[in-house]
C-alpha cells in the first residue's frame, strides 16, 4: 500500500461513473503501474510458495474435492453436483484477475470515515469511483486537505521479503481454512485438514432466511437477499458485498442484487476473500499490510493492545468484535493458530515470537 498526499482526481464525478485516463494521469493520479505486480508476476509468486502438490495435500477434504465427496455423501446438505470450489485453478485464477486492479482509498485530512473509493482496471486504465461519503464535498471539506491510500491486488503475496511473504500466505491461508473449517477431533486425518470444507455458512444452505442485512445508504440492501458469509473469507453484511462488488465489477450493484454469485464460483470466491485481505477499512489496517510490515500503529491502536504485528492482528481484522482479548483456550483462536502452525510448519518457517493470539487486545 502507498501513501501520499492531494489527488487532483475529478471531483465532479458521480459514484459508478468512469473515465479512461491517459498514461500520463496513470503516472500522476495512481503511481503508475508497476510491471512487477502483473498478473503473471503475482500468479508465479503465489505458485512458487505453495505448488498444486503441497496446496492440495493441505486441503485434501476442500469442498468438491474427490474425497469431499467420498466422506460426505452421506451428510445433511450434500450435494452430487458440487465441483471443486476450492480448486487450485480457482485460486490461480482469482489472483489473475485480482492483480489487474488497483485501488485507492481517498479520505479527508483527521477524518479518514468522510473518504471515497476508486478503482483502475490496470488493462484498459479506466478508472471508477466506486464509493464516496455524502459529507466528502461539503462547502466545508472540500477545503480540508485530501490524503490516500493506494493498493495493487498485485501485490498479494509479492512484498517484502521471501519470509515475509511465506508468513502472510500462511496468514491468509490459515483464516480461511478456519473460516471455512468442517470436520471434528474425531475426524478423518485430524481436524486440521478440512479446511475450505464449506463455502456458504450451514445455517442458510437451502434456506430463505434473511439476514446480516443493515440499512446503508451507500450500499442498501435488496430486498430478500441475504448478505450472510460466502466464500473463503465468508463475507457478510451488504456493505462489504456493496464495496467488494465495486472494486470488482465497477458497481456495487452486481453483488448486492446476487450475492449468490459467490457460492457458485470459486474463482469469484477467492476473489472476493484477497480483495478484502488486502483493502485497508480505516481504522483497521489491511491484514496484508500488517503482516509485510507496512503497518505502523497510531496512538489508540497501541492503547488498545493493537501494536504487535502479526497473526493476532489479522483475526483482529476479521473478526475483533467477537475473537478480541482470546487466547488459544478459545476454540476459534486455538483452531486458526492451529491452521496457521500447521501451514507455516509444511513451508519450513518459524512463528517464535510472534503475536498469535488477541490476548490484551481489543478491537479497532
Amino acid at each position: 500500500m502507498k501513501t501520499g498526499g492531494k489527488s487532483d482526481a475529478l471531483d465532479g464525478m458521480v459514484v459508478g461513473q468512469s473515465r479512461v485516463l491517459t498514461d500520463s494521469q496513470v503516472t500522476t493520479l495512481w503511481g503508475g503501474i508497476d510491471a512487477q505486480f502483473s498478473p503473471e508476476h503475482a500468479v508465479a509468486a503465489v505458485q512458487s510458495l505453495l505448488p498444486q502438490e503441497e496446496y492440495e495435500q493441505l486441503f485434501p477434504y476442500r469442498i468438491g474435492s474427490t474425497e469431499w465427496h467420498k466422506l460426505s455423501a452421506d451428510q445433511p446438505n450434500y450435494n452430487a453436483e458440487q465441483t471443486d470450489y476450492y480448486s487450485y485453478s480457482s485460486l490461480i485464477a482469482a489472483v489473475t484477475e485480482v492483480a489487474n486492479i488497483k485501488y485507492k482509498l481517498e479520505y479527508r485530512q483527521d477524518d479518514m470515515n468522510n473518504s471515497r473509493v476508486y478503482r483502475l482496471d490496470k488493462e484498459t486504465k479506466k478508472e471508477t469511483l466506486v464509493y464516496q461519503n455524502a459529507n466528502y464535498n461539503t462547502p466545508t471539506n472540500v477545503k480540508v486537505p485530501i490524503l490516500s491510500q493506494t493498493v495493487d491486488f498485485g501485490s498479494f503475496i509479492k512484498e517484502g521479503s521471501d519470509l515475509k511473504r511465506k508468513h502472510e500466505l500462511a496468514a491468509f491461508l490459515a483464516n480461511i481454512s478456519h473460516e471455512t473449517g468442517g470436520g471434528g477431533p474425531a475426524s478423518t486425518g485430524g481436524p486440521l485438514a478440512w479446511g475450505l470444507f464449506w463455502n456458504e455458512e450451514i445455517a442458510y444452505i437451502n434456506t430463505s432466511t434473511v439476514n446480516y442485512v443493515e440499512a446503508n445508504e451507500n450500499f442498501p440492501p435488496v430486498a430478500g437477499k441475504s448478505y450472510h458469509g460466502r466464500g473463503p473469507m465468508q463475507l457478510s453484511w451488504n456493505y462489504n458485498y456493496g464495496l467488494i462488488s465495486g472494486i470488482i465489477y465497477g458497481t456495487k450493484d452486481k453483488l448486492l442484487k446476487q450475492p449468490e454469485l459467490i457460492v457458485n464460483d470459486g474463482k469469484l470466491g477467492y476473489m472476493t476473500a484477497i480483495l478484502f485481505w488486502m483493502t485497508p477499512q480505516p481504522p483497521k489496517p489491511s491484514a496484508h499490510d500488517v503482516m509485510i510490515g507496512n503497518w505502523s500503529p497510531s496512538e489508540s491502536d497501541i492503547s488498545k493492545g493493537l501494536s504487535q504485528p502479526g497473526f493476532g492482528i489479522t483475526i483482529m481484522i476479521i473478526n475483533g468484535n467477537l475473537e478480541g482479548n482470546l487466547d488459544e483456550s478459545d476454540r476459534r483462536i486455538g483452531r486458526r493458530v492451529g491452521f496457521y502452525r500447521k501451514i507455516t510448519a509444511q513451508m519450513g518457517i518459524s512463528i517464535e515470537g510472534e503475536k498469535i493470539d488477541t490476548l490484551g487486545m481489543k478491537p479497532f
